[in-house]
């Protein structure tokens, strides 16, 4: 039951594909038709944003990081970095374009890319946010997407990304709960039988956060036992 709780966070936030059939007095859908006004979606407090991004992997890799921080002109260099990480807050619009929290305002994901992550995809992050707030819809916003693909504008997926979701603060959706600590694996579009995802016992989570919609990577999910600051996270 933990589990099926746990996957469900994921598949709600995070950037995961929503599990059907779970009734609210309130869909998230209904709530959150469109974008709401940018400012519900920036932090006021520049170095709070700063702080909130480096609890998303353990301080050995996160104070050496590079951190990048969300402003009215999409993200920018907030701290230059040593180690080939970067840490951003991820805001709702880097969930599956159908997800009904697509546009909640209160979606808050610090993840900290490792290196070949923040070469081939923060870049998806940083066009995606670009064009929503350049004002566009969710449909344009794709067709935009795959454009910049077809015109090799964005960069080739690199083998070995990967990033950490381990942020205790983290907000990502608003089903119960609200956040799960775990790390996400960026491969080649691919489906869930290569590497056993969402089988019982499985400990692997099979995401549909880009899986060519339009992007065309595939992300796995591995819930981990604690949180970036070392404390017990709850158990899966």
């Amino acid at each position: 039951m933990a589990i099926a709780h746990g996957r469900l966070i994921l598949h709600t936030l995070l950037l995961l594909v929503l599990t059907a059939g779970i009734g609210h007095a309130e869909e998230p859908a209904t709530r959150y038709p469109s974008m709401a006004a940018l400012d519900q979606y920036l932090m006021t407090d520049r170095n709070e944003e700063i702080a909130l991004a480096r609890t998303a992997a353990p301080e050995t890799i996160a104070q050496e990081a590079k951190v990048m921080v969300l402003t009215r002109q999409g993200y920018e260099t907030a701290v230059e970095g040593k180690n080939g990480f970067v840490c951003v807050v991820e805001r709702g619009w880097m969930a599956p374009f159908d997800n009904p929290e697509f546009w909640n305002p209160k979606i808050r994901g610090p993840i900290c890319f490792n290196p070949a992550a923040a070469r081939s995809i923060l870049p998806l992050t940083i066009k995606r946010t670009e064009l929503v707030l350049a004002g566009l819809p969710k449909s344009e916003i794709m067709e935009k997407i795959k454009a910049a693909q077809n015109r090799k504008e964005l960069p080739t997926f690199e083998p070995g990304a990967m990033s950490y979701m381990m942020s205790k603060r983290a907000y990502l959706t608003d089903r119960d709960g609200h956040n799960l600590c775990h790390l996400m694996i960026y491969t080649p579009l691919a489906d869930a039988a290569a590497w056993g995802a969402d089988l019982p016992g499985s400990p692997v989570g099979f995401g549909g956060q880009f899986q060519g919609a339009p992007e065309p990577i595939t992300v796995f999910l591995v819930p981990v036992s604690k949180w970036s600051d070392g404390t017990p996270a709850p158990e899966m």
